[in-house]
């Protein structure tokens, strides 16, 4: 019976995945690399949708990064989601805080003194009054 070496083989495994996950993240950033220089040249995209661009290559970089480096693509099911739960929620809190911040910047921007308000009167009804009938009256 020959004895099979098994450390060698999940060593090349291993170092094989590495590598493969090596040229995934190459390939992707010399591709963003391309899309930014090609932009600046050409521009030939708006340039929100470049970000949205780089926004999902640098989210699929970053899956690439968590599954093989930190090991998470062969972890179980239970423990993926206890890092991707957080996450998702750090991600969000992040960008409702900067929605409520750019909602208290114009509204103090709109409030500040010496601005100029608008204020805007109800339409009036047929009888001349501000849409408000008298109380009583029902007929």
């Amino acid at each position: 019976m020959a004895h099979v070496d098994t450390t060698t083989e999940q060593a090349s495994s291993s170092t094989s995945s590495i590598w493969r996950t090596f040229w995934i993240l190459l390939g992707i950033t010399v591709f963003e690399i391309i899309l930014a220089f090609a932009h600046l040249e050409w521009n030939f995209m708006p340039k929100m949708a470049l970000n949205g661009v780089f926004v999902i290559l640098t989210v699929v970089k970053a899956f690439y990064i968590v599954a093989e480096f930190m090991h998470l693509g062969h972890e179980i099911k239970n423990l993926i989601l206890s890092v991707l739960v957080p996450l998702v929620f750090f991600v969000w809190f992040i960008i409702a805080f900067l929605a409520d911040g750019d909602s208290w910047k114009n509204m103090r921007k709109d409030l500040s003194p010496g601005r100029e308000r608008k204020i805007e009167m109800a339409p009036k009804d047929a009888h001349g009054g501000h849409g408000a009938k008298p109380a009583g009256n029902h007929h």
